[in-house]
This record gives C-alpha cells, sequence and structure tokens, in this order.
C-alpha cells in the first residue's frame, strides 16, 4: 500500500486552485477588454503572484502611464485656463468644471422631485373626480418644465440609436447586394461617392422641410424635432456600415463561393449560411464607425436645429452667457466624448458576442 506525502498533495492542491485561477483571470480578460479595463488583467494576476515583474511592466503601461498622462492634461488645463479671457470671462479649470457637473447634478434631482409632484398632484386631482362621479373630466396633464441634464442626455441616446437603427436596417441589405453583384456595385457606388462627403448641415434644412411637409399630425408616435435629428444620423451614418459590408461580401474566400455553387444553395441560405458569418467582422466594424459618426452629426444636428438634447443644452448655455456657462460647455463636451466611448464599447461587446475578430 503507498502513502502519499501530505506536503506533496498540499502543494498539488494548491498548483491546481492556482491554475483555476488564471483560467478564470483569463476567461474575464476578454470582457476587461471589452469594457476598457485591460490593465485589470495584469493586477489580478500580480495579485495571484503569476511572475509580477512582467505584471508590472504591463501595470505601468496600460495603468499608470495613461493615469500620468490624464494627470499632466490636469496640470496643463489648470495652469493656463486662468490666463485665458473670454466674453465670459477666464476659461474654466478643472475645479470649476467640476463644480458645475456637481450644480447640474442637483439640479437635475430638484426638477425630478419637481416633477413627481406635479404627477403626483395631478393624480390625486384625477383620482377626487373619479370619487366624486366626474370621470369624464379626468385629464392627463403632460409636465412642461424644462428637462434636466440627465433628460438632455437621455433624449440624445435615444435619438442617435433610432438614427443608427434604421441606417442599419438600410445599409447592410444595401452593402450585401453590392459585395454579392458587381452590377449593384456599379450601381451605388456613384451615389456612394457623392453622398458619403454631405455635411450634416446641408442634410438638416433638407429634411426639416421634408419632415415638416410629409410628417402633418401632431399626434404620432414621434415629435418631429425627434424625427428630424435621427434622419439626419441616418443619412450620414449609413456609408461606413454599407461600405464595409461590400468589403466583407466581396472579400469572402472564393472556395466557399464554390462550395456554394457545388452545393446549390439558394439565395437566402447562401447569404444567412454563407455570407453573413464571413462578412461579420468588417459589418461590425462599419457599425462602430456608424454609431461614432452618428453620435458626433447628432450633436451638431440639435445645435444646428435647436432640437431637444446635448447639442441644444450647449447652444443654449452659449446664448445664455453668464458666468457658470462655459463650464457647463465644458461639462457637456466631456459628457459627449464619454457617451461616444460607451456607444463604441456597447458595439465592442456585441461584435464579440457574434464574432471571432480581435478588432479593438
Amino acid at each position: 500500500m503507498t502513502t502519499v506525502d501530505p506536503e506533496f498533495a498540499a502543494s498539488e492542491a494548491k498548483q491546481a486552485r492556482r491554475a483555476r485561477l488564471f483560467t478564470r483571470i483569463n476567461a474575464a480578460d476578454k470582457w476587461f477588454q471589452v469594457l476598457g479595463l485591460s490593465w485589470a488583467t495584469p493586477v489580478l494576476k500580480a495579485a495571484a503572484g503569476d511572475n509580477p515583474k512582467a505584471q508590472m511592466a504591463e501595470i505601468w503601461r496600460l495603468l499608470v502611464v495613461p493615469l500620468l498622462a490624464i494627470a499632466a492634461f490636469l496640470m496643463v488645463w489648470g495652469t493656463l485656463a486662468p490666463k485665458v479671457q473670454t466674453s465670459l470671462g477666464a476659461v474654466p479649470g478643472p475645479a470649476q468644471v467640476w463644480s458645475e457637473m456637481v450644480n447640474l447634478h442637483e439640479d437635475a434631482q430638484a426638477k425630478a422631485k419637481k416633477r413627481a409632484r406635479f404627477e403626483e398632484m395631478v393624480e390625486k386631482r384625477n383620482q377626487k373626480l373619479i370619487a366624486s362621479g366626474r370621470a369624464d373630466q379626468v385629464k392627463q396633464v403632460a409636465y412642461t418644465g424644462a428637462p434636466s441634464y440627465y433628460q438632455q442626455i437621455w433624449t440624445s441616446i435615444k435619438t442617435v440609436f433610432f438614427g443608427f437603427l434604421i441606417a442599419t436596417v438600410v445599409a447592410v441589405p444595401m452593402g450585401i447586394a453590392a459585395g454579392l453583384s458587381p452590377t449593384a456595385n456599379a450601381a451605388l457606388n456613384p451615389l456612394i461617392q457623392i453622398f458619403k462627403p454631405v455635411s450634416p448641415l446641408a442634410w438638416l434644412p433638407i429634411v426639416t422641410m421634408i419632415v415638416s411637409a410629409v410628417y402633418v399630425t401632431n399626434d404620432g408616435w414621434f415629435a418631429k424635432s425627434f424625427l428630424i435629428s435621427a434622419i439626419t444620423v441616418t443619412l450620414c451614418s449609413l456609408w461606413p456600415t454599407l461600405i464595409n459590408t461590400a468589403l466583407g461580401v466581396a472579400s469572402i474566400d472564393k472556395d466557399l463561393v464554390n462550395v456554394s455553387k457545388v452545393l446549390k444553395m439558394n439565395t437566402y441560405t447562401k447569404i444567412t449560411k454563407l455570407v453573413l458569418p464571413s462578412a461579420l467582422p468588417l459589418i461590425f466594424t462599419g457599425l462602430r464607425l456608424s454609431l461614432g459618426v452618428g453620435w458626433m452629426v447628432l450633436i451638431a444636428a440639435e445645435m444646428l436645429a435647436q432640437n431637444p438634447g446635448l447639442g441644444k443644452f450647449v447652444w443654449d448655455e452659449f446664448q445664455n452667457g453668464s458666468s457658470s456657462s462655459l463650464a457647463k460647455i465644458m461639462v457637456a463636451v466631456f459628457t459627449i466624448g464619454i457617451i461616444g466611448f460607451l456607444l463604441d464599447r456597447v458595439m465592442y461587446a456585441l461584435q464579440s458576442l457574434f464574432t471571432f475578430s480581435n478588432n479593438r
């Protein structure tokens, strides 16, 4: 009968636990990359004792260097900002911008409470009418107070996703057709080359006039301002998806195309089983580009057309001309940038779920 050395067994168990831990860390690394938290992987590995020297080098590159760059930016900003005088006073530094961000948050909370009180008051009034037998006098009164900063952010996010969704529905089928058919590609290419460089500022007046002429109801699902901004986003953001989809479809391995001919696949089967899976990495690259373009276009469209959203917030503060306006505009600039980054991360997360691409 053989005996097992307790120390050897304990060492084997410890190594097995470490191996499982590193496996979990490596599995989590994919999502750290998606979330823009790639520095978390070497931190966890260093904490687990995996080659601390090499992991510290990665931590320096992925975490410390970016933090130092941000700190240097804040120092330069804080030093130079008070020296630049504008019509609204000195350019606000980081402290002033942070203070205005806190003020906007508190203002949003106050407006939310005010709206809740108004809706509660309307509900109590309607309940009294029903209790007194005057249900025919019940009315749903819409709150007309000024939107909060968070509501304007939400309006912009809804608008850009709606416009992006329309662009995707239009661009992907057209891109597949252009990639599969030289005739379709020849027909679409001149239109792409002509309309792709057109600025949203040129599309906006045309869209405004057409929507105002066609969408005449006031009881529709969408407000006119929402449709105008969303369609402008669509017209400017569909081109990257269309071009990348056509490129991805046209780049499919010719051997796979020959196999589809041998198997006598119909068009639907060929597209769903062969074309889309092969072209998805480039399609998602186009979608990420389109969403980024759409977000930039939306802010410009909201500013020019005075449609609700972050763009209108920026323009209103510019026109307001108060001592805090410039700081609020800078808060909006950082908000726009952060949301743009998060939108890209959302698309990259979807890309990671549906493709094996390593593009970031």
